[in-house]
């Protein structure tokens, strides 16, 4: 609980339901989640050393800037840190937000024909081969395979007790989200839903079937643009 209050205190949430903060979900001490998530990082990340040359090489010839997409996010009681993509938008995109229309509803920002994602940005975000360094922040256990959706520090900042309850487990590269729907839910609440659904359900037997509806989803490329 002092964990919780010290990083709530450092993402600025209101401070007046300090005594009300939930403790850290039980997956969060489970070895063989852990075991799981360092082997699928070791599987992940070997994949993405073997595709880095062609994504790296078609994101420089598409668009100039870096290869990789960095951005500040919570994880873990709100704790902070960065998660990696590849980059799929121009560079400072998130300066030019402000003259995108947001089509979500709540605290996420979403836009189906988004004019800052690049041409090989789309087919990176349709396969979801973007999300591939964040095996990265797998291995270093800023992050799981399965969780939460990872939000900002903007969206944090705005959470309400029921919001909060999301960072009591660690941020996922997939989760309950990501295989009911992906990006086609645009209601924030719908996002907090799920994320709270997976609380409730959670197991490692869950967590394999999860991933394996991932993976699926993926080669389908179902709800992803």
């Amino acid at each position: 609980m002092d964990a919780a209050m010290s990083t709530l205190s450092d993402t600025g949430i209101n401070q007046s339901f300090k005594s009300d903060l939930p403790e850290t979900h039980a997956s969060v001490s489970s070895k063989l989640k852990r075991l799981i998530d360092i082997v699928g990082a070791v599987i992940g990340l070997s994949i993405t050393v073997l595709l880095f040359v062609p994504i790296a090489v078609a994101i420089r010839l598409d668009s100039p800037g870096p290869i990789f997409y960095q951005q500040t996010r919570c994880g873990l009681l709100g704790k902070r840190f960065r998660i990696w993509k590849f980059r799929s938008m121009i560079p400072d995109a998130e300066y030019l937000q402000h003259a995108v229309q947001n089509q979500a509803k709540g605290l996420i920002f979403k836009n189906e024909a988004d004019p800052r994602v690049t041409r090989v940005g789309k087919f990176l975000r349709r396969t979801s081969l973007d999300e591939l360094p964040q095996f990265w922040n797998v291995l270093k256990g800023e992050m799981s395979l399965v969780g939460t959706r990872p939000p900002t520090v903007n969206e944090v900042d705005q959470y309400d007790l029921r919001h909060w309850q999301r960072l009591t487990v660690k941020p996922g590269i997939t989760g309950e989200w990501q295989v009911k729907g992906r990006s086609t839910i645009r209601d924030f609440e719908q996002v907090v839903d799920l994320d709270l659904r997976y609380l409730q359900h959670w197991s490692v037997r869950y967590d394999l079937l999860l991933i394996l509806k991932t993976i699926w989803i993926v080669l389908l490329r179902h709800g992803a643009y």
